[in-house]
């Protein structure tokens, strides 16, 4: 069985994120999104409702599993019998920083291959700094996030 782990912050989850998700699926039999913790980010949201973000952005994707994970990533990925770790890229920079990871990650664990999959150009724009600037200024997020997400997000704002 082919397993592949797609890590990130997801704060929030874009259509960006979407993509390289339904990507994924499309090339792995299983598939765990793992909503990371970043020491070095200020993230909007917490641990728990990225997670949600997540569960609902991806519930129709049978071979998709959103997951939270607080430590290493290579330890996540053995802990599920991942042998890949999907990462998008929208540019040079994009490229240049998970190249370095990816040798990183590699160092840790022999077994595991990083495949970079670029932004598909009508997604390039999109990224979750960006989505959290619409969210604050209450602009409309069916551009840039999923829909069953921001159903979620608005069924946060009605309760609470």
């Amino acid at each position: 069985m082919k397993i592949a782990v797609y890590p990130g912050s997801f704060d929030p989850v874009t259509l960006g994120h979407m993509d390289v998700i339904v990507r994924s699926s499309e090339l792995f039999d299983r598939v765990y999104v793992c909503a990371m913790v970043n020491a070095g980010k200020n993230p909007m949201f917490t641990t728990q409702q990225r997670f949600e973000l997540l569960c609902a952005a991806t519930a129709e994707l049978p071979n998709v599993t959103a997951e939270l994970w607080t430590g290493l990533l290579a330890d996540y990925a053995r802990s599920r019998g991942a042998r890949w770790l999907v990462k998008g890229t929208r540019s040079g920079t994009d490229f240049d920083a998970e190249f370095a990871m990816a040798q990183i990650n590699r160092s840790l664990d022999a077994q595991l291959d990083t495949l970079l999959l670029p932004a598909r150009a009508e997604l390039l724009h999109l990224s979750s700094s960006m989505v959290r600037e619409m969210i604050k200024y209450k602009r409309p997020l069916e551009p840039c996030m999923p829909g069953p997400a921001i159903a979620l997000m608005k069924g946060w704002e009605m309760n609470g």
